[in-house]
């Protein structure tokens, strides 16, 4: 398969440093020529996707973002081909209203609608949403809900009794078309079944080749147990420019910018969070600013004191084209970017790095 590439809108802000903090963080900072989530400024950073033809471009979701359904809906009108792949927890909007709002989103989008499930890592965030269930009782919840939705969505009337939700005659006036695909993330063993049974794209974090692809293989076993195929994707950031030198000496500025308290504290909050993905991501710094080139081009400087995805691709375009390719070739298939500033950054990836990838057959031209 050809690759698809995909950019991300920054809800919490941008600038030209590193913004970003654990979900479960108490504050987000906000460094210098800070770039405040206006509808202005988002507008401006799909229709810089849509018009270089990214493939579509991820909504989070998570305490220091906007809205994740509300942004797309608005968004949607200012955009013309670009997909949304929008970010919702389960369990905190009931299945039959989240399938009535999923498939009136599609309709209103003419089909450009994909869903991130997020079932969320960290009981300090999910607390301030009103969940109270613990880390298993989520994947539990988040099995049963996907079920669900998916039923209400293709059948005439749903009744359905389980563990957390009951509904009587569930329906929705006009099932969406096409069925939103589901996109998943997570690494612990619940994570990895809920994967396997419900969704189309398993997406992980950007750890280094060989232990990326340890993963795809592991939930693919699962996946086969089910009689299922999935599709694989990959968060990451991207630096690329002209020359190597200059896409590290971007690095090494975001790296300079960055308090030693700040990044003290991130650590602590990140290795110690309920989330298995973000524990990994912490293991691959230590909370060090020494030795963050973890891999050839693979830079974990980002998730110093950014929850979340916390490596980047940094190098010359032909660089970070080479390691798109190994990505591929261990079985990657979607890849969702981004750069600080996004909107400068999709320019850089797009003008530099995706011809490289179109003539190589990894990705097909935009026509």
């Amino acid at each position: 398969m050809t690759a698809r590439i995909f950019w991300f809108l920054p809800t919490a802000g941008d600038g030209r440093s590193i913004v970003g903090a654990s979900h479960a963080s108490g504050n987000l900072r906000e460094p210098a020529g800070f770039r405040r989530p206006s509808l202005r400024y988002l507008t401006e950073v799909a229709q810089a996707a849509d018009r270089l033809d990214f493939e579509g471009v991820l909504t989070p979701t998570g305490t220091w973002c906007e809205d994740a359904w509300l942004t797309t809906a608005a968004l949607l009108q200012s955009t013309r081909r670009l997909k949304f792949l929008v970010a919702f927890r389960p369990g905190l909007t009931p299945p039959t209203l989240a399938a009535q709002q999923a498939a009136t989103l599609q309709r209103f989008s003419e089909g450009r609608v994909l869903f991130n499930i997020v079932t969320g890592g960290d009981d300090v965030e999910q607390r301030r949403f009103g969940d109270w269930a613990d880390h298993d009782r989520r994947y539990a919840r988040t099995d049963e809900f996907l079920g669900l939705v998916r039923r209400i969505w293709t059948e005439t009337s749903v009744d359905h009794e389980g563990e957390f939700f009951k509904v009587a005659d569930a329906r929705v006036s006009e099932a969406p078309d096409p069925l939103p695909e589901f996109w998943f993330g997570g690494s612990s063993d619940p994570a990895l079944a809920v994967a396997a049974k419900h969704v189309q794209t398993y997406l992980t974090w950007g750890e280094p080749p060989a232990d990326a692809r340890a993963k795809i293989e592991k939930v693919q076993a699962l996946a086969d147990a089910e009689g299922r195929k999935l599709t694989y994707g990959i968060r990451l950031h991207t630096i690329s420019r002209d020359t190597s030198e200059e896409a590290w000496a971007v690095a090494q500025k975001l790296l300079d910018e960055l308090p030693e308290e700040q990044v003290s504290a991130a650590h602590a909050l990140h290795s110690s969070s309920q989330s298995e993905g973000q524990r990994r991501m912490a293991a691959l710094h230590g909370g060090s600013k020494d030795s963050l080139e973890i891999y050839p081009n693979l830079w974990a400087g980002v998730g110093l004191v950014r929850g979340g995805a916390g490596t980047a691709l940094v190098g010359s375009h032909e660089e970070v084209a080479n390691l798109i390719g190994e990505y591929h070739d261990a079985g990657f298939d979607e890849f969702i970017l981004s750069g600080y500033p996004h909107l400068e950054e999709a320019y850089h990836f797009a003008e530099g790095v995706r011809p490289i990838l179109d003539a190589r057959g990894i990705t097909v031209p935009a026509r």
